[in-house]
């Protein structure tokens, strides 16, 4: 049985889902990359105003198929093994730049969201760094058959929460945000490496990659 079905580096897309260039969420994006790079792995930093889109609307898509951002987001999914996304909360929950980004690119066939691993961090001024909108925003990307890590990391306090090196000012939040990236970058590469592993993420106790209800979500 074939050990080594991924020879290279792990491809890691990194996106920074705030349109404002001095997001919290950007640097947070650029430190999780920064990260990645010095465990080996290729990087592709992006950030969400490199993908310009309108809002959805099924009429538009009839007439002119999906605009250009979408498809360039698209072939940036479908070259990367996995992908971490480091998103701003809006009131709560997911901004609506961001959902509707993943609304587009789900219309794409073969639907590139499906089976690719993702790691959801955050930063935010609030107490609990955004840790709500990233609760909301695995319920899309889990409907579509993303892998969605466990573990997400929120940053509070963000406005306060960044040396000028850029590392984080708490050591001991910088530790577990290391932690955490390394321990997913061990799920990747597991997933990536040892074919004998693949399709075998299940949620729940008798779920099936075939079952009719998730081939729907995943297609």
């Amino acid at each position: 049985m074939t050990t080594d079905a991924h020879p290279g580096p792990l491809r890691l897309l990194v996106l920074g889902a705030a349109l404002r260039a001095e997001s919290t969420n950007a640097r947070l994006a650029s430190l999780v990359a920064g990260i990645l790079t010095d465990a080996g792995a290729t990087v592709d930093l992006a950030a969400m105003r490199e993908f310009d889109m309108p809002l959805y609307d099924g009429d538009l898509e009839t007439a002119h198929g999906l605009p250009d951002g979408a498809l360039a987001l698209r072939d940036r999914l479908e070259w990367c093994d996995a992908f971490v996304l480091a998103s701003p909360e809006y009131n709560a929950s997911v901004p609506g730049v961001v959902k509707n980004a993943i609304d587009w690119v789900s219309r794409v066939r073969p639907q590139p969201f499906k089976t690719k691993h993702a790691l959801l961090v955050s930063a935010s001024p609030s107490l609990v760094g955004g840790n709500r909108g990233l609760w909301a925003l695995r319920v899309p990307l889990e409907h579509l058959g993303t892998r969605v890590y466990p573990d997400m990391f929120s940053l509070a306090g963000a406005h306060n929460g960044f040396a000028e090196d850029g590392q984080l000012a708490d050591a001991g939040l910088q530790q577990r945000l290391g932690e955490t990236v390394t321990a997913f970058l061990h799920l990747v590469e597991a997933d990536a490496r040892y074919v004998c592993l693949q399709r075998r993420w299940y949620e729940f106790l008798g779920d099936r990659t075939e079952a009719p209800v998730t081939q729907r979500a995943e297609d």
